[in-house]
């Protein structure tokens, strides 16, 4: 069996023309965000990440994936924000499967996913196409993000309690320790756990949800895919540890600006 096999197991993704068996390396792990997001949503009574109240019950098990599609799907959008797959060409599923150790149905199955998200397209009989974005997608992006989530964070900043806003400090350190190794992958998922977080607190599952999906979108790498440096990373991230600040001090003024000066910025 090719997908789901008990005997498949991915193996990290490579760097692009790099022989098999030459590992990225430097990478902060994913676990770090997700970790840290379960203790933040117990110690700040946080819905977790489908909608549960988890104040005051019992912290659930953690739920491990064993989905090689599910595996084979995160490595390749982690592939995509670190620039390892190159907007405009095109990958083979059996390609990228003999990089990944796996067979190239799970790899398939993924990228069709990616290509209902609008990460890539499909080629027929050649396989998937890396689309190709601009500096105006990314600005409309920021744009619409903009219009959702400042009057959101105005709002909590209103109603929170500074406890909880000072529940969500982890979630922030992580985006810290991930621009601090210059781990662009690993930026991006702290990054969205610690917004994801922040709007969970407004009860709105269909805004976290629109939220999120723009969010993911706007880290997909542009055309001429500029390297993002590592000090750029550590200025955004400590824009998170501010806009807590700011949150907990119930500056409204400050938070708005702070906001708004990070969707403009934001290229990762």
């Amino acid at each position: 069996m090719e997908q789901g096999s008990a005997r498949e197991s991915v193996r990290p993704p490579y760097a692009p023309g790099a022989p098999a068996g030459t590992p990225v390396t430097g990478r902060v792990p994913e676990q770090l965000c997700v970790g840290r997001t379960q203790d933040a949503d117990r110690a700040g009574g946080v819905r977790g990440a489908r909608g549960e109240h988890t104040h005051g019950e019992p912290p659930a098990p953690r739920v491990v994936r064993h989905s090689v599609r599910g595996q084979i799907l995160e490595a390749l959008r982690a592939a995509l924000v670190d620039g390892e797959l190159i907007p405009g060409q095109v990958y083979s599923a059996p390609v990228l499967g003999a990089r990944f150790g796996v067979s190239a149905t799970p790899v398939r199955e993924a990228m069709q996913q990616l290509a209902t998200e609008g990460a890539v397209e499909v080629v027929p009989n050649r396989g998937f196409r890396v689309s190709e974005r601009g500096p105006r997608e990314l600005a409309e992006l920021a744009e619409v993000r903009a219009l959702i989530e400042v009057p959101m964070m105005l709002r909590l900043a209103r109603t929170v309690p500074a406890e909880r806003w000072a529940a969500l400090r982890p979630l922030a350190e992580a985006t810290v320790a991930a621009a601090a190794v210059g781990d662009r992958a690993s930026y991006a998922e702290c990054d969205r756990a610690f917004h994801r977080a922040v709007l969970t607190l407004g009860g709105n599952e269909q805004l976290v949800a629109i939220a999120d999906e723009l969010h993911r979108r706007s880290q997909w790498p542009l055309v001429a895919n500029p390297a993002t440096r590592r000090a750029d990373l550590l200025a955004d991230a400590a824009e998170h540890t501010a806009l807590l600040d700011a949150l907990i001090a119930q500056d409204l003024a400050v938070v708005q600006a702070l906001v708004r000066e990070h969707f403009t910025g934001a290229d990762v």
